[in-house]
């Protein structure tokens, strides 16, 4: 994969073919007229990377690097940098809790205890032995009022309780 004309082919092997060809070149070039430089695609390109594979990996943070002009260490900076992106595979669904003192108080933590049970997870930052669900706990998801706020991929579910949880999860296939 090449960032242009003359341009040295983006670092990737086998396991980790290169991301950014046809369609998710078209979606990175349509952005850079956006933009004042192409290190100000940072963001939108990684997100372009997890939405094709799901996660960032160092193969993939090396060919954004090398696409947008950077070091592949100022890109894993930022991707380790940001919470909301994945640099480890996660099940098709990521869920996110939130457990800060309001919601605790409001029984965030049995919430967590349903999911974990009723997804297979175990534990937080697992995933399902079925690969549909990794749940982690977050700080704050800005919903204190509605207490238990989760996030499914890029869904908001407030006012969770454990017994909400299985039909919740049933609708994630």
């Amino acid at each position: 994969m090449s960032a242009g004309p003359g341009a040295a082919a983006a670092p990737h092997d086998g396991a980790h073919p290169p991301v950014f060809t046809a369609q998710a070149m078209e979606k990175l070039k349509a952005l850079f007229p956006k933009y004042p430089t192409r290190q100000a695609c940072l963001l939108p390109a990684l997100w372009i990377v997890q939405e094709e594979r799901g996660w960032i990996s160092p193969p993939a943070m090396a060919e954004v690097a090398e696409l947008l002009g950077l070091t592949p260490a100022y890109v894993r900076g930022v991707v380790t940098f940001y919470t909301m992106y994945h640099t480890h595979p996660v099940g098709r669904h990521f869920i996110q809790v939130c457990t800060t003192s309001p919601c605790h108080l409001c029984g965030s933590d049995e919430v967590v205890t349903a999911l974990l049970k009723h997804s297979g997870c175990g534990e937080l930052g697992a995933t399902g032995p079925d690969g549909r669900f990794t749940i982690s706990e977050v700080e704050c998801l800005g919903a204190c009022g509605f207490a238990t706020p989760i996030l499914v991929d890029d869904d908001f579910i407030e006012s969770v309780t454990p017994e909400r949880v299985p039909g919740i999860l049933a609708g994630y296939p």
